[in-house]
């Protein structure tokens, strides 16, 4: 490096006095640009010691690419997308999108302050799972009930509550893992309670718990294999079994239900899911499920079951450390008034909205959408093409879905970089790439985004 190279170089001073910087100055924030040339600067100095031939950029094209830096580095890892990858509990993408009246309940305890554990009638301190308990029982059937921030949080509590210094009995063909490395032995090691496996990883009996039951016994616990199936030579006790070993031996029976069914799913033709109601219908004493899957409400886990089991887990310290906050509690309850009703469930809530539109909707949609697009300059070709996707999130792995897309081709660019820009747009679209076009799902994207997912399209093939 030229010795001088580094003394050519603008200060910070006089970079901030150039018009891009000045002027972001006044969009951003007078100490995040400083900050910004700083940091840029001291990258810069470090880059160029291995460097022999380097011509120092006036100040004004040092400026314009430290507030490109800068701004690229302001925005928001966290922003709307449009789904259209067809999957509709998407993980990465914040599975279930909330219904129109739980977004406006969650805003409105949000402005300002709110009875969270206050009883406005009496005066006096109240529990904050007043605020969603009797609807909880109303759409299950249950006692009692208790929300916590997730479903392995509320594995967790029960296990905790239950089962420390104990024995919980599960059958060995239903210690799940799912994402995020989440495995149930983990969790149990992890609650103090002692795992006691029972059975085959393809068969277990009912014989298998009775025979494992002994002093140290605090629980039997059923899973929902969600994200995996098991089949051939297979059994498993059933519910009604465990519960009836479970009242004969005085224990209780956990069922973990996980992605939290309310209505049957059969109807969109996805079958196998269990449904909270008839856990508790069946005897379960507690039943474990998301709020934001199945039930298409927040992030969440509850429990709902008997009122003796339901107490233990809400006297547990470990309670208040999982608790959720009001913003949650009124999304969730919101969500629930609906399902009060079944059939304005079905239209209100966005995952079962999703669901039941038909293969015709979905394919006018797509014909729509492939004929503006396929006029568009940087479009090859745009068309419909049936096709068959998941609903994701762990639920159902081996059951599809039929679907309707837009195949698009880019004109000049590669595909990959078509969906790269895509996601980095503004609104950030999120699609599927399949035998060299980009596939648009529309199984995953809701109607009043048509036009909003269009017009993303056009704005970033015009610019490739």
């Amino acid at each position: 490096m030229a010795p001088n190279v580094l003394r050519n170089i603008p200060s910070v001073n006089e970079l901030l006095e150039s018009p891009p910087l000045r002027g972001l100055v006044e969009r951003v924030n007078r100490n995040v640009v400083v900050s910004g040339v700083r940091s840029f600067l001291d990258n810069l100095r470090g880059d160029l010691q291995s460097v022999t031939d380097f011509r120092v950029p006036t100040p004004t094209e040092l400026a314009e690419t430290i507030a490109s830096w800068i701004l690229a580095g302001e925005e928001p890892p966290l922003r709307p997308v449009i789904n259209a990858t067809g999957v509709l509990l998407h993980t990465g993408l914040g599975r279930a999108p909330l219904a129109e009246e739980a977004v406006a309940a969650m805003v409105e305890v949000s402005r300002g302050y709110a009875s969270v554990e206050l009883d406005l009638k009496s005066g006096e301190r109240s529990q904050r799972i007043v605020a969603v308990e009797k609807l909880l029982c109303q759409v299950t059937g249950a006692e009692a009930a208790v929300v916590v921030n997730n479903n392995a949080g509320a594995t967790l509590l029960a296990l905790t509550a239950l089962g420390l210094g104990r024995e919980i009995i599960v059958s060995r063909g239903q210690l799940i893992e799912i994402g995020g490395s989440y495995r149930l032995p983990d969790i149990m090691t992890a609650s103090g309670a002692r795992l006691r496996e029972v059975g085959t990883t393809n068969k277990t009996r009912i014989a298998d718990f009775a025979n494992a039951i002994g002093e140290q016994t605090a629980a039997m616990m059923r899973v929902h294999t969600s994200n995996y199936v098991v089949c051939g030579f297979t059994e498993q006790p059933t519910l009604e079994e465990l519960v009836v070993l479970g009242r004969d031996k005085n224990l209780p029976v956990i069922d973990d239900i996980g992605s939290g069914a309310l209505i049957d799913f059969a109807e969109f033709g996805l079958k196998g899911e269990p449904i909270a109601s008839q856990s508790v219908a069946t005897g379960a004493d507690l039943v474990l499920f998301s709020g934001d899957k199945l039930l298409g409400g927040p992030q969440c886990g509850v429990v709902v079951g008997k009122r003796r089991w339901v107490d233990r887990l809400s006297k547990h310290p470990l309670t208040r450390a999982l608790r959720v906050d009001k913003v949650t509690l009124a999304g969730l309850a919101a969500t629930l008034r609906l399902y009060q009703d079944p059939a304005k469930a079905r239209e209100a809530v966005p995952l079962l909205a999703l669901l039941g539109t038909s293969m015709e909707n979905l394919h006018l949609r797509a014909e729509r959408i492939a004929q503006k697009l396929a006029v568009v300059p940087g479009v090859r070709s745009a068309a419909v093409q049936e096709g068959t996707t998941f609903l994701g999130g762990g639920s159902i792995p081996t059951q599809q879905i039929g679907t309707w897309c837009v195949a698009i081709e880019p004109q000049s660019a590669s595909v990959d970089l078509f969906a790269n820009s895509l996601r980095a747009g503004m609104p950030a679209v999120v699609g599927r790439i399949q035998q060299g076009k980009l596939l648009l799902d529309l199984r995953s994207v809701l109607p009043r985004q048509d036009i909003e997912l269009s017009d993303a399209v056009e704005t970033v093939t015009r610019n490739l």
